[in-house]
């Protein structure tokens, strides 16, 4: 097991071992490295002000992804490239990227400006298409108070229809060049002041780590953890991470569906998971933004067993099963019934969630999730509802052959109604029907009423939401159910 962790910064290589386990990159940019580009705006991942851009090898190839480096701990560099504003300008030139910045007028008092040039600079890299709702998700996760926006807009706009990537091609060369010389495969541990970081490299070692170390916060794409840190200011005494742990990071159909590692990131599953039930798609796109997509994993979204987390209804209703593995033994679990009460999961020390597989749809169901805040972008729900009906016709009439509703933001945890689904189960679907659901429907929960939401809206958005749900899948009474091909959207 290596001591010390090895990346590179803006072309140079580093290899630390006396790193405070819980040191953010933020704090080691600015503090250690004198790096002053990369801003703290907010310190929880939603302003984008500190926003770098990871590169790592697959293959030949480097990936790259932007991410917000105020909630990302040291540690989880290792073997991977980190890319900031001050690398960008070569030979004393402004890379496209600055330069349609410039022209553009897209900065004023400067502090964002960063942050927006690297979300851009990705996107160049990643080819992201030229078109406003594109722009509008590359940017989603940066923040400004002077511009209005339209200029860096206009600015990415103007870079990405240029799509002018040959400029970095030669420092992309040296970048590769430079990660093959780095341990890639091996595990790490770091101690420092008393508290410890491990990234094993194979589920066996992350299995026996875990039983040495059953108090351990298990740490995946950081997105919570790091604000552990930063909000709460409290500092794990051993931090285990599954960023290495390649079992943990595959994704695979399967004749049952699809099988989503523990460690996968949200924004490599939603192509898949988009392809098998694309009425969940929009809801995927409004989690975080593309930074915290690019680190947040969907399993670590599960485990962290938040009753207003965005995956877990949905994955409820299309009757997802968790794998649960501790030491050598494996067990099976039904994700709704993981969650046992606020805060208690059904995971004992030392276990850890190893997959999620979500099955295939039924022909003729339709799965759609809903995502309610106060803001489109960047906002924690207030309420979130899926559900997923499966159809058949019954003379000239679709009835309800079987129904999963589930809710988060409702109960202590996410929580399906089951009233509901039993009531609507062999009844014509129409608008008596879904009336008479919508009333079940709200007795179903007792919500609390908090800063986001009262326990009133929260009930009339759930029959609301059903209500949505009726109208989008019918059309002059006829199901809207598609041809079961992957990818294809539901139409009527």
């Amino acid at each position: 097991m290596r001591n010390e962790v090895q990346f590179i910064l803006n072309g140079k290589i580093r290899r630390l071992d006396k790193i405070e386990p819980t040191l953010t990159v933020l704090r080691y940019l600015r503090e250690e490295e004198r790096s002053m580009g990369s801003k703290e705006g907010c310190a929880e991942g939603d302003c984008g002000a500190c926003t770098a851009v990871l590169a790592e090898l697959e293959g030949d190839e480097l990936r790259y992804r932007a991410v917000n480096t105020c909630i990302q701990f040291v540690g989880t560099l290792d073997g991977k490239a980190l890319l900031t504003v001050e690398y960008l300008k070569s030979k004393g030139e402004l890379h496209p990227v600055q330069k349609a910045m410039v022209d553009e007028q897209g900065s004023q008092c400067g502090f964002c400006t960063p942050g927006f040039v690297m979300s851009m600079f990705a996107g160049v890299q990643n080819g992201v298409a030229p078109q406003r709702q594109a722009i509008d998700d590359l940017l989603a996760g940066n923040l400004c108070r002077c511009t209005g926006y339209t200029p860096i807009i206009n600015a990415a706009k103007k870079v990405l229809e240029q799509r002018d990537r040959t400029v970095f091609d030669a420092r992309k060369s040296e970048l590769v060049d430079q990660l093959k010389t780095l341990s890639l495969n091996d595990s790490v541990q770091l101690q420092a002041e008393g508290r410890i970081f491990i990234a094993p490299s194979t589920i066996d070692e992350l299995a026996d780590v875990l039983l040495a170390h059953p108090e351990a916060t298990v740490l995946a794409g950081g997105t919570d953890v790091g604000l552990f840190v930063t909000k709460k200011r409290t500092h794990p005494d051993t931090l285990v991470h599954l960023g290495k742990v390649a079992e943990l990071a595959g994704l695979s159909r399967t004749d049952e569906g699809l099988r989503i590692g523990a460690a996968v990131t949200y924004e490599r599953a939603w192509p898949e998971l988009k392809a098998l039930y694309p009425g969940i798609s929009e809801m995927i796109r409004r989690i975080g933004a593309t930074q915290v997509r690019n680190l947040g994993t969907i399993g670590g979204n599960i485990a962290n067993g938040s009753p207003i987390g965005d995956m877990p209804p949905a994955l409820i209703a299309a009757d997802a099963t968790l794998r649960l593995r501790r030491g050598k033994e494996t067990r099976e679990l039904p994700l709704e019934q993981f969650f046992i009460a606020y805060g208690k999961q059904d995971r004992a020390p030392s276990e850890f969630i190893e997959s999620i597989l979500v099955p295939r749809p039924d022909k003729n169901a339709v799965l759609k999730a809903y995502k309610i805040t106060k803001r489109i972008d960047q906002d924690i729900s207030s309420v979130c509802g899926a559900f997923n009906l499966t159809f058949e016709k019954s003379g000239s009439a679709w009835t309800v052959a079987d129904a999963r509703i589930c809710f988060g933001g409702m109960a202590g945890t996410p929580l399906r109604a089951s009233e509901c689904e039993a009531f609507l189960k062999g009844r014509i679907w129409n608008d008596e029907t879904v009336t008479a659901a919508e009333a079940i429907l709200r007795s179903c929960y007792k919500p609390l009423s908090d800063w986001r939401a009262s326990a009133d809206y929260r009930s009339q958005v759930a029959g609301n939401l059903l209500r949505k749900y009726f109208i989008e899948t019918t059309k002059e009474r006829t199901i809207c159910v598609a041809d079961r091909r992957e990818g294809q959207e539901y139409v009527c």
